[in-house]
C-alpha cells in the first residue's frame, strides 16, 4: 500500500480525534512520564495527549513519512519517531508510564503477539490504552466487501486484504492472560456528514485506500461510482440534507 495521505484524513479531522479524546480521558494519569503514541498519525492524537498530561514525555510513533511530516508541523516540539509497528516495538524500549494506539492496530497484523509486546513497553503499573474501529457490521464496510468480491471486481484484487482486529472475546482471553486487570468497552459515535458523498470521501482516506491503490487510474472513478450506488441506498439523507454515519470503535485499557 502506498504511504499514507495526512491532508485526505484530517478532512474530518474532529471526528477521528474524538475518539483519542474519549480514550485518552479513561487512562490514569501519566505524571511526568513517558507515553508512546503508537500510530500517531498527523499528530491529532499526540495533541490531546500533550494537553491531557502536560507533565509528560510524549513520543508519537507512525511507519507514514507524510504522516510524521504532518505531525511536525502540526504539534511542533513534541518528539515524532518513524516505527513500523508490526516488527518494532520491541526495539522502542521498556518503562513508559503509557502506551496509547489510536485507530491503528487494525492495520498490524498478529495481535496475540503485539498486545504482549505493548504491553512489556510498560513499566509496573503502566497503562495500555487502545482503540480500533469495530465497524465490520456497518453497511459502508459490507458494501466495500461486496464490491471488491464481485466478479466485476474481484480480478483487479488477488490478494484480498486481510483484517487483523480480534473480536473482543478474543481480546479479553489475551488480556487476562498478559495484564493485572483490564476494561473493555464499544462506543458507536454517530457522525453527522454534509452529504452521502462525503462517506466515500471518509473512506479514501482508510478503507477504500489499499482497492483504490490497488486498480488502475482509469478504473478508480468506475470503482468508486458502483461504491457509491450502495451508499445512497444504505445511508438516507436527512430532512437538512446530511446523513447520519454510523461508527462503532471498540476500547480497551490494560495495566501491567
Amino acid at each position: 500500500m502506498s504511504d499514507w495521505d495526512s491532508r485526505q484524513y484530517l478532512k474530518f479531522k474532529a471526528e477521528r480525534t474524538q475518539p483519542a479524546i474519549d480514550l485518552a480521558r479513561n487512562m490514569a494519569p501519566a505524571g511526568a512520564g513517558r507515553i508512546a503514541d503508537i500510530g500517531c498519525g498527523p499528530g491529532n492524537s499526540t495533541a490531546v495527549l500533550r494537553g491531557m498530561f502536560p507533565k509528560a514525555e510524549i513520543t508519537g510513533y507512525d511507519s507514514s513519512d507524510d504522516m510524521l511530516r504532518a505531525a511536525r508541523e502540526s504539534c511542533p516540539g513534541a518528539d515524532f519517531k518513524f516505527c513500523d509497528a508490526a516488527k518494532d516495538l520491541p526495539s522502542l524500549g521498556s518503562g513508559f508510564a503509557a502506551v496509547f494506539s489510536n485507530a491503528c492496530l487494525q492495520w498490524v497484523p498478529e495481535h496475540q503477539k503485539r498486545i504482549p509486546e505493548l504491553l512489556a513497553m510498560l513499566r509496573p503499573g503502566g497503562m495500555l490504552a487502545v482503540q480500533v474501529p469495530a465497524n465490520f457490521g456497518e453497511p459502508i464496510h459490507r458494501i466495500i466487501s461486496a464490491e471488491v468480491s464481485s466478479d466485476k471486481w474481484n480480478g483487479y484484487f488477488p490478494h484480498p486484504r486481510i483484517f487483523y482486529t480480534l473480536t473482543p472475546e478474543e481480546y479479553c482471553g489475551l488480556l487476562s492472560e498478559n495484564a493485572a486487570s483490564f476494561r473493555m468497552w464499544e462506543t458507536t459515535y454517530f457522525h453527522i456528514l454534509p452529504s452521502q458523498d462525503a462517506i466515500l470521501e471518509w473512506y479514501r482516506s482508510t478503507g477504500l485506500k489499499p482497492y483504490l491503490d490497488a486498480l488502475p487510474e482509469e478504473k478508480k472513478p468506475e470503482f468508486e461510482n458502483d461504491v457509491m450506488k450502495k451508499v445512497r441506498e444504505a445511508y438516507p439523507v436527512q430532512k437538512d440534507g446530511t446523513v447520519i454515519f454510523r461508527f462503532p470503535r471498540l476500547f480497551f485499557t490494560a495495566v501491567r
